[in-house]
């Protein structure tokens, strides 16, 4: 494994982040498995929206397509994928927040590490990365909402250093057809 920092963006609108490791990220799992983490390209469109239908959110391959592309267009916004032998079973969606009531952090707006390889140790790997790619942008925090319903993840984040700091409801309203 090269020590040599190269960065995992290949964007030239992203300021680089450079990770001590080849082009991909590698990290050692348990169980004497190895995940890389890389750039999500179009290619894993697909396979990323069938781990968010794990999650619940069925999207159709076209608005998955429509919503990649709008986000990679974002300068302040980042998805990573994670494979084990080739295979992605993992999703990062993170951003950027500037606020004025909240610390300026990046936030993960969604992770998702498919069901059979959930405890293995890849989403911790995900979340080093998060961690990474805030520091080196020179935020000082990481912060993520939860759905109430999901225990298991919240023990996880428990787990990795992440603390409960505040509850709240989130309002929507539709606007679609209000023209």
């Amino acid at each position: 494994m090269r020590e040599t920092p190269l960065p995992i963006h290949s964007s030239k609108r992203r300021e680089a982040c450079h990770l001590p490791l080849d082009e991909r990220s590698a990290f050692d799992l348990s169980l004497g498995m190895t995940i890389a983490i890389r750039e999500m390209e179009p290619t894993d469109i697909a396979v990323c929206r069938l781990l968010l239908s794990q999650l619940g959110y069925d999207l159709n391959l076209q608005e998955m397509k429509r919503r990649y592309e709008a986000i990679k267009q974002k300068q302040d916004h980042a998805i990573f994928v994670g494979e084990q032998d080739g295979q992605v079973v993992a999703l990062l969606h993170l951003y950027e927040r500037p606020a004025f009531d909240k610390p300026p952090e990046v936030i993960v707006q969604a992770l998702v590490v498919d069901q059979n390889c959930r405890g293995t140790g890849v989403g911790k790997a995900m979340m080093n990365i998060a961690e990474r790619w805030a520091l080196d942008r020179g935020f000082s925090s990481v912060a993520l909402r939860s759905s109430v319903s999901r225990s298991d993840a919240h023990a996880f984040y428990n787990r990795i250093g992440y603390k409960v700091e505040a509850t709240s409801r989130l309002f929507r309203n539709n606007l679609v057809g209000m023209r």
